[in-house]
This record gives structure tokens, sequence and C-alpha cells, in this order.
């Protein structure tokens, strides 16, 4: 007997990380062959970021970021996910390591859980191979989700289709370093607020504090100390959610103080009364507890420097690193010219992109283009007609920032960047002045009830879509 796939063409996924996984799995679910083309694993093929070759493996931090989604858009995005059977989300969760309010992930196990779920699903063959240049013109449907890392030859073939200037930044790794090297007499753990995550842990992170002697020798070092250098040709418009550290500190000595390095919400508890100047927080990276990862603490500083001057932070005087910081090329598509509302490229229509070359920032809007990229394209190939969700939800709001939803600078010039996911991107409401009991809701509370009211729309929404499809 004759399946009934067997006369539905293969739609090809060309690159295997968070998107492009997330896409082939939408898309067999939906009954359709798929074919992941990835390029990790040819012999002398790699890239400068990752040091594996396991589908959807995390090469910066662990943290899939806030999981509250009745207050944070990351969260809301993550509930909107779930209810469309994300695989990244699936094995994000049952691969979860302590992170208080997050929902961060041991990246091995999670990495590994999700190549093993594709690779055991009938209707999805893993190539591992590169596509150096285009695709094929008889690839009549085709889902490009190289991410950041796009090999060149392929980001010199889309730039001879578009004719378009490269966009282009550097993301920034920050460091890991052995839990057992950290000094717990100076270091405690303690979330934020003592806010529970996820996995029921308000103790999630280790935190090193330090003095105003301290940190202000800390900032001269990273000042001072001896950076990655970048030829003329290469432009460097840092994205403001990964700046170095050292960029941040070049703005301003306080900058760190109320950024990554903010004292608030944590007691130090072998001295309570004393607040500390500034805390450099910490969190796990693995399932073990082993490994931790310094939060916020993109570097471009060269390797050589790096264990000198972090090893400045109290606590971390002994760390050992198992991994040091780094910088990688990323590049992305001037999408609201060049895609449409379907994600499709306007020039060659069999092209549609998804993750962080659409001009997406972030692990999970990277998930959400491919998973969204996927619906499409099976829809498309099973001859039904699927838009794209409302722009009420959390997906429907990035599809219309990345095909439009940007300004024009001086001149009509472009000022598309890439973006994570904020309520700034919904429709707005109205701030509710009393609550579901009929309670008045002080001024200062209004912001807070407001996203509550935008994500219970936005779910609504969600479900709406996703029964209607």
């Amino acid at each position: 007997m004759t399946s009934p796939t067997a006369k539905i063409s293969p739609v090809h996924v060309v690159g295997g990380g968070l998107a492009g996984s997330e896409a082939a799995w939408q898309l067999a679910r939906a009954g359709v062959p798929v074919i992941l083309h990835e390029m990790r694993g040819v012999p002398g093929v790699k890239t400068d970021a990752h040091q594996t070759d396991g589908l959807a493996e995390l090469v910066c931090s662990n943290s899939f970021r806030s999981d509250d989604w009745e207050y944070n858009a990351v969260g809301l995005l993550h509930a909107e996910m779930r209810e469309l059977d994300s695989i990244i989300l699936a094995c994000g969760d049952a691969h979860q390591v302590p992170a208080g309010g997050a929902l961060a992930v041991d990246r091995d196990g999670f990495s590994q859980a999700v190549t093993e779920r594709l690779q055991a699903h009938p209707l999805v063959t893993v190539v591992r191979e590169e596509i150096a240049g285009l695709p094929p013109e008889e690839w009549d449907s085709v889902i490009v989700a190289t991410g950041p890392l796009t090999s060149p030859a392929l980001a010199d073939a889309l730039l001879g289709l578009t004719g378009e200037d490269a966009l282009s930044f550097f993301d920034a790794i920050a460091p890991i370093v052995h839990a057992d090297s950290i000094d717990f007499d100076i270091a405690w753990r303690q979330s934020r607020y003592d806010k529970v995550g996820p996995g029921g842990d308000a103790a999630a992170y280790i935190n090193c504090p330090m003095d105003k002697a301290q940190y202000d020798a800390f900032i001269d070092a990273l000042l001072h100390g001896p950076k990655a250098e970048f030829k003329d040709w290469e432009n460097v418009p840092y994205f403001d959610g990964c700046l170095p550290i050292e960029v941040m500190a070049e703005r301003g000595r306080e900058t760190l103080r109320h950024g990554p390095m903010k004292p608030v919400g944590l007691t130090n508890p072998r001295d309570p009364q004393v607040k500390a100047h500034a805390i450099v927080q910490l969190r796990q990276d693995n399932a073990l507890g082993t490994l931790f990862n310094m939060v916020g603490f993109q570097t471009k500083l060269k390797h050589g420097a790096q264990a000198e001057v972090f090893r400045m932070i109290p606590g971390l005087q002994n760390a050992q690193f198992a991994r040091l910081g780094g910088l990688h090329r990323n590049t992305f598509l001037n999408s609201p010219k060049l895609l449409d509302l379907q994600l499709r490229m306007k020039a060659r229509p069999a092209l549609r992109f998804a993750g962080q070359v659409t001009g997406v920032e972030g692990y999970v809007e990277s998930a959400a283009l491919g998973l969204l990229a996927g619906r499409l394209a099976a829809a498309e190939r099973l001859g039904r007609t699927l838009n794209a969700p409302p722009p009420e939800t959390a997906l429907g709001a990035l599809v219309e920032h990345i095909t439009g939803g940007h300004l024009a600078g001086p001149g009509g010039i472009s000022t598309f960047q890439p973006m994570n996911v904020n309520y700034g991107l919904l429709p707005p409401l109205e701030a509710p002045r009393v609550d579901e009991e009929g309670r008045k809701i002080p001024p200062k509370d209004r912001g807070r009830a407001r996203k509550r009211l935008m994500s219970l729309r936005a779910l609504a929404a969600l479900k709406a879509w996703r029964d209607a499809a």
C-alpha cells in the first residue's frame, strides 16, 4: 500500500540550528517530508562558534530567558510555542536547569534530545552537506535557516540575488566557569529577589560581590585590556541586547552597575547590612551543576587577557574556565524589503527564511520564526492557505516587525535592526484601572496589569488562529 506522504514532495530546510530544527519538526508533524541539510559534521567544515555537530546547538548562553508568560514577552512567546507543539520548548522543558525565573537548559542534553527526535521521525532525513550557494532551482520549497553564521558562499549568493548590501554585526560569547573553582567563602547562591523559576529553585544564581574599589579596578582593567581587532572593512554595529562588556564599560563607568552587574535584589548572607557596590552573577549551564556562565559577560577581550581580568572578581580569583569568551559574525537580511508576510523572498518565492538571518534576535525568537516558516511551508505544500498569526500574538508581532515594523531614518534609509520580542511590538492596550474582582489598581501597578491583559489577549488569539488553521 502506498503511503499518503509518498506523493508529497519534500521541503528542504537548510541549517540545523534552532530555527531549522523547529521548521523541520513542524513540517514533519504536518505530514510533509523534510530533507534537513546541515554542514556541521562534514569533514573540514565548521563555523566560528559551534563546537559540535549536534542539531540545535546553543553557542552563546544556555538561557531561553524569562518563562513568565503573564508579564514577560519572551515568556509569552514560550507559551505560544508550547501551544503549537514546539520541539525546542519541549526539549528545553525536559532538560531545564535551575535559573531563577528563566528557562535555562543543559546545552548538551538539549541538543542531543532535539537531534534524536528529528533523526527518529520517519519523515525527516538529515543530510550532512554544505549548500554552497543558492539552493538548486528544482527545489521548489526551501526554508533557509542558516542563522547568524551563514556560510560565505551562501551569503554571497543571496547578496547577488537581492542586490542588497550586507547588514551584519558581531555577537559576543560569555565565558563558562567550572563551579568547583568558585570560592564560596566569598560568593553565595541567590536569585534576584529570591524569585522562584520554572525549576522551583529560588537560589539559582551564584553571586560575586564587589566594593567600590574593586569595581573601579575591574572597570579600568576592562577598558585597558587588549581587545579583538577588526579589519577596516568590517562594520561593527553591536546589537544592544548582546553588547560586549567592554563596550558597555566604554559608555560610562557606572553603566555596568545598572546593567549585568546591578546589585539590587540580592543580600550577602555573611554581611546583610552592607550593600555591595556591584555584583557579578553566574547562571548554571549544565544539568550536573558543574558549569556556570557569567551572566551578561559577553566579551571581545583577547583570550590571553580574559582569565587575568575576570579573576579580579571576588570569588573568581581561582576560577578555571571551561570556555573563554569570543566573537562571531552575525549576518541578517534587510527583511522588510526582501521578505513577504509568508517569510518568502519576493525575488524568489521558493525560498523562505527563518531564524536570526531574518532579523530577530535571541534563541526563542529564532526558533519561533522556524516554527512559523515550517507551518507556512507545510500549508503551502498541502495546498492550504495559512496566514501568519495575528499581530496581537507574540509570534505575529515578530513577523510584523521583520516584514515592515521598523521606521525609516533620514532620507528614507532603512533603520531595520535585530529585535528581541517585547510588548512594544504588540498592538497596545489601555492600562486597566481595576482588576478582575473590581478592585482599584494603584497607578504604579497598571503597567504590569496591562502586560497581563496583552498576554491573555495574545494566547486567546493564538489558540483561535491554531484552531482555524
